[in-house]
C-alpha cells in the first residue's frame, strides 16, 4: 500500500532519532514471558530490559499508549507513559508493522499484563506499506505468496509451518549423523541429465561455451563417492524437474538422497519407518497423526505390499508384469490413458497403477517391486528378472519416499541406460541419456548397496497438515506478476 496510508508517513524518522546501525536487545518476548510469569498484577519489577521488534497494535489513551511488540519468539506488550516515557508524543503516531527497540522496567499493568514500561525507545524501521487488515491476517492467495514478508507475520499458521520444516530438516540430520552417514554436497549444474525420469532445465556456461543441466537427483554423484568408500553418505538440497505447478509439485523442491553400503532395500524400508515415526513423535508429540480430517497412524511397521497387488485390489482384475500388453493397453484405454505404442508391460503396469491405485492409498504403505522397465537404475528382483528391487513409501495417496537395491552391474547399466536413450529418441522427454562417467564408476566395483531419496516438502505437508506445497516452501514458484518489474 502507498505512504498515505500511514499518519504522517516518514514523519518519525524525521530529525535526531535516525534509524540506528544496531539495537542492543538484553531479552527477547518469550524470555520475558517465561522469566516473569509469576510477576502479580499491579507488580512492577527493578529489572530493566531493551526488546525490539514489530509493532502488532497501537492503542494511545490520552496520557498513556498501550503496543503489542512481536519478535521471532512471541509478544510482550509496551506500555507507555507521558510521565516516564521519552517522547511519548511521537511514540503514540507509530504505526502497525514499524519497527521499533524499546527499553525500560518489566511490570504487570493492574489488568495482568506482562509488560515493558518505555523509557527510551527508537524506531528501527518505519513500515511505509500496510500488511493485512490491522493485522488481521491477509487471505488472499496472490498477495500471501508472492510477497512471503507480509504473510509471515499477518499470519501465525505460516511462520508454524516454516520453523517446523526447519525443525524436520534438523532432525533428518542429526538422525543420520548419529546412524554414521556423512553429508556431502555434490554438483548442482551437471552436464548430462541423469539420475531420475524427469524433464531438466538447461542453461549455458559461457567460458566453457557448453550447455548444463540444473540436476534433477544427485544419485549418481552420490552412488560415485559409495564407489570411492563412503559407505553411508547422504545429501539434503535442491533439486529441480522442467514440470508443471500444481499442489504437489514445485519446478525446485528439496530432497533427502541417501545411501548405504552393504544393505539392500528392505534395510531402507526399515530405516524410511523408523527416521519418519520419530520425527513424528518428536515434533508433534505422537505418530497418530490427523491429515485434512482423516487418520494417519505412522507407527512402524507400515504395511508392504507389491504394485501388483495393489492394482488388483483397486480394480478388482489381476494385473503385473507379466500380463499380455494388449491386455494392459485395453485397461488403460478404459480409464483414460492412451498408451504409447513403445511402452512394454512394465511400463503399462505403471501407468496402470498411477491412475487407478496410488492417488487412493492412503496408507501409509510401502509399495514394493516395481516393474524393472520403469526403474532404470534399481536393480533385478532376485526371484523375478521383470521386476526391480524398489519401494515407494506412500502417505495419503502420494508418495514421499522412492527407494531400491542399487544397480551395481556395469553391463546391466549400460544396457538400460541405452533403453532409456532409445526412449528419449523415440519422444520420451523424460528418459535419461547414457552417462559414461557413471558408468566407468561403475567398472571399479560399486558393493552391494541401498538408496533413497525423501521428498522433503511432502513430509513437512504431511506433518504440518497442509494441502498445497506452496505452504512448506518460502517462496514457491508463480506464475510470472503482471505488470512492471514481475517476480
Amino acid at each position: 500500500m502507498p505512504d498515505a496510508d500511514r499518519p504522517e508517513a516518514g514523519s518519525l524518522a524525521a530529525g535526531s532519532d535516525t534509524v540506528p546501525y544496531r539495537f542492543d536487545r538484553t531479552a527477547a518476548a518469550a524470555d520475558i514471558q517465561e522469566r516473569y510469569r509469576d510477576l502479580a498484577a499491579g507488580a512492577e519489577s527493578d529489572d530493566r530490559v531493551a526488546v525490539a521488534g514489530r509493532l502488532m497494535l497501537v492503542r494511545p489513551q490520552g496520557r498513556l499508549a498501550f503496543a503489542t511488540l512481536r519478535d521471532s519468539s512471541g509478544q510482550v506488550q509496551l506500555f507507555a507513559l507521558q510521565k516516564v516515557t521519552a517522547d511519548f508524543d511521537r511514540f503514540t503516531r507509530l504505526s502497525l508493522g514499524d519497527w521499533v527497540g524499546a527499553r525500560g522496567r518489566v511490570v504487570r499493568t493492574r489488568r495482568g499484563e506482562l509488560s515493558v514500561q518505555v523509557e527510551t525507545w527508537q524506531l528501527l524501521a518505519e513500515a511505509r506499506r500496510a500488511f493485512g487488515d490491522k493485522w488481521r491476517g491477509v487471505t488472499d492467495v496472490e498477495t500471501r505468496f508472492r510477497q512471503r514478508e507480509v504473510d509471515l507475520w499477518a499470519n501465525d499458521q505460516a511462520r508454524r509451518v516454516l520453523l517446523l520444516r526447519s525443525a524436520v530438516v534438523a532432525g533428518l540430520r542429526r538422525r543420520l549423523h548419529q546412524r554414521g552417514f556423512v553429508e556431502v554436497e555434490t554438483p548442482m549444474l551437471h552436464p548430462i541429465p541423469g539420475g531420475a525420469a524427469a524433464r531438466p532445465f538447461v542453461t549455458h556456461h559461457n567460458a566453457l561455451d557448453t550447455d548444463l543441466y540444473l540436476r534433477i537427483a544427485p544419485e549418481l554423484y552420490l552412488k560415485r563417492l559409495v564407489v570411492g568408500g563412503f559407505e553411508k553418505v547422504f545429501e539434503i538440497g535442491r533439486v529441480f524437474r522442467n514440470e508443471g505447478l500444481s499442489p504437489r509439485h514445485n519446478p525446485e523442491f528439496t530432497m533427502l538422497e541417501l545411501y548405504q553400503a552393504y544393505a539392500d532395500y528392505r534395510d531402507l524400508m526399515d530405516l524410511v519407518e523408523q527416521l519418519v515415526a520419530e520425527l513424528a513423535a518428536e515434533l508433534l508429540g505422537t505418530t497418530s497423526l490427523s491429515y485434512q480430517g482423516r487418520p494417519l497412524d505412522l507407527t512402524p511397521p507400515r504395511r508392504r505390499a507389491t504394485t501388483a497387488e495393489l492394482v488388483a485390489e483397486a480394480t478388482g482384475e489381476p494385473a503385473d508384469v507379466h500380463t499380455p500388453r494388449q491386455q494392459l493397453r485395453r485397461r488403460l484405454a478404459a480409464v483414460g490413458v492412451e498408451p504409447h505404442p513403445s511402452w512394454g508391460a512394465g511400463k503399462l503396469l505403471l501407468e496402470l497403477y498411477e491412475k487407478t491405485t496410488e492417488p487412493a492409498l492412503w496408507g501409509p504403505v510401502l509399495v514394493v517391486d516395481f516393474p524393472a522397465e520403469v526403474s532404470p537404475l534399481a536393480r533385478r528382483h532376485r526371484h523375478d528378472p521383470d521386476l526391480a528391487e524398489r519401494f515407494e513409501g506412500i502417505a495419503a495417496g502420494r508418495e514421499l519416499v522412492n527407494a531400491f537395491s542399487e544397480l551395481v552391474d556395469p553391463d546391466d547399466q549400460r544396457r538400460r541406460f541405452e533403453a532409456q536413450a532409445a526412449a528419449k529418441a523415440a519422444g520420451d522427454e523424460e528418459a535419461m541419456v547414457v552417462d559414461e562417467d557413471y558408468l566407468r564408476a561403475l567398472q571399479h566395483g560399486l558393493p552391494p548397496t541401498g538408496g533413497l531419496g525423501m521428498g522433503i516438502d511432502r513430509l513437512v505437508m504431511l506433518l504440518a497438515d497442509v494441502a498445497n506445497i506452496r505452504e512448506v516452501i518460502a517462496f514457491p514458484t508463480l506464475r510470472p506478476e503482471a505488470g512492471p518489474n514481475p517476480r
